[in-house]
């Protein structure tokens, strides 16, 4: 049944702050806590530590947010998304486990990592335990369909993590390598959530194949909206220093705009900090982004990836979790962390 405009303008007016405040994502949202405190439970005390520290961080839990309202829209069982939702999350806080010990990362979230607090060993051998409890539950659902798509999401975003690795300090790296990097590394597990909820509904092909390109879509444009804040970004907000990126070495959107259009000098000068980290020449290559409209340029890209989102949307009827979903569209792309 099609929404009328006073129920969708009642939907979107719940939403003054973040989709994360509507309260239906504020339901789903605390069954999923539920189902990860128990699932986190483990007799090596150490794992419990470091597992609730990483979790207690909060985050936007996007990606089982995701999941969870292509569920609702599509009908599918809650029992079965709430539980498939914690998988996503478990793999993507085992992601960053290991993505802090690599970066060397000292803060996310507004606070110390894990490796910075517990040690690298200990933060890697955690995300172990979270890729594996993650697999203990989807064997639950017997269904080979999710362990395939969950199985091939974790090896694409494995094989991310080695493509940025191999990009770190190559002034080289172009659009497209970059946009490889995204695809693998942040939007496969957002695609892989929203194809999740298609195969727990018992959808057809063409839903699950339009769901799927509804998260990479979405996942894409959160990530550059990411590159974005990494140079303009309140770290009181994003709970990241400005410019970690530049300084781990990692060629992101804005970087290769300036690379790409700026003159010879701001050039030279991008290229060289690529390669070498760029952080006594911040200041400068902060001016070359500004002069070269870098992260205006980046923001369109994200808006582009953001609509074509909303367009793979078409395929769902009505709902109030369809307006949850088109808000998440919009809410990703013009957020401040």
């Amino acid at each position: 049944m099609r929404l009328s405009i006073n129920v969708a303008q009642t939907i979107l007016s719940n939403l003054t702050l973040s989709p994360q405040q509507h309260p239906l994502i504020l339901q789903d949202m605390a069954r999923l806590d539920d189902v990860i405190r128990n699932r986190l439970a483990s007799n090596v005390v150490l794992i419990r530590t470091i597992a609730d520290y990483i979790i207690s961080a909060g985050g936007k839990r996007l990606r089982p947010m995701v999941l969870m309202l292509c569920a609702r829209a599509l009908q599918a069982p809650v029992e079965q998304a709430t539980n498939m939702a914690a998988v996503v999350e478990f793999i993507h806080t085992a992601t960053l486990l290991h993505d802090d010990v690599v970066d060397e990362s000292n803060l996310r979230r507004g606070r110390q990592t894990a490796n910075a607090v517990f040690g690298n060993a200990a933060s890697v051998l955690v995300g172990d335990f979270l890729y594996s409890r993650a697999f203990q539950i989807m064997v639950e659902a017997d269904s080979m369909r999710v362990m395939q798509i969950m199985a091939d999401a974790t090896n694409t975003i494995a094989e991310g993590e080695v493509l940025q690795l191999l990009n770190m300090h190559d002034p080289e790296v172009t659009v497209d390598r970059y946009m490889q990097v995204i695809e693998f590394k942040t939007a496969k597990l957002f695609e892989a959530a929203a194809q999740l909820a298609a195969v727990l509904a018992k959808a057809d092909s063409a839903t699950e194949l339009a769901l799927a390109n509804f998260g990479r879509k979405l996942g894409s444009a959160f990530q550059l909206i990411d590159d974005v804040l990494d140079y303009e970004g309140d770290v009181a907000l994003t709970g990241k220093n400005v410019g970690d990126d530049l300084r781990e070495g990692k060629v992101t959107l804005p970087l290769i705009h300036v690379a790409t259009v700026g003159s010879e000098t701001q050039r030279l000068l991008v290229r060289e900090a690529i390669r070498n980290g760029g952080s006594d020449q911040f200041a400068a290559i902060m001016q070359a982004i500004k002069d070269t409209e870098a992260l205006q340029a980046t923001r369109i890209a994200a808006f582009k990836q953001a609509n074509d989102a909303r367009a793979a949307l078409s395929v769902l009827e009505d709902s109030e979790a369809k307006q949850l979903l088109l808000y998440l569209c919009d809410s990703s792309v013009k957020r401040d962390h």
